[in-house]
């Protein structure tokens, strides 16, 4: 039984630790002053999905359990911080959930690179066409695969920020 909660323990820490280095990443100040992503809590939640499908494309097992376990714990806190109270909190965490796994099924789906930046316009630009940003981040994250792809499991190295203007 004890085995049980060092077990749980363990990875709920692992699960924290990926969490705190995507969220590092999806908050660096890059996107939201070169790539004009909007510093709101959509802009920040398509961040942390672009991030997400990264890592989860990476991680395996545990560690993407354990990821997910904490992104989606990440959500509902932020909820309460804003005020949600529990009888509308559900519902906005089914909302999220749609939002989140949109998202990764749109990335995935993504075969080539304007594929990608055409999506990722659609979400972090809400339905503009892609341009310059898109593309740049679109390259980004083709890039940050090829990192993760050689990364240690259960850490996540997403390689440099982008630069805008660099294709």
């Amino acid at each position: 039984m004890l085995n049980l909660f060092r077990k749980s323990a363990a990875r709920k820490a692992l699960g924290l630790r990926l969490y705190g280095e995507l969220i590092s990443r999806a908050r660096a100040l890059v996107f939201f002053r070169e790539f004009e992503v909007a510093d709101t809590i959509d802009g920040r939640f398509d961040l942390v999905a672009l991030h997400g499908w990264l890592a989860l494309e990476h991680l395996e097992g545990e560690a993407a359990q354990a990821l997910i376990d904490a992104i989606f714990i990440g959500f509902d806190e932020a909820m309460r911080e804003q005020g949600q109270g529990d009888m509308g909190l559900g519902r906005k965490m089914k909302q999220f959930a749609d939002a989140w796994y949109g998202r990764l099924a749109a990335y995935s789906a993504a075969k080539d690179t304007p594929a990608l930046a055409a999506a990722l316009a659609r979400n972090l630009y809400r339905g503009a066409r892609p341009d310059d940003r898109a593309m740049t981040l679109a390259e980004y994250a083709i890039a940050a695969r090829e990192y993760l792809r050689y990364a240690p499991d259960g850490v996540l190295d997403f390689g440099p920020l982008p630069v805008r203007g660099l294709l």
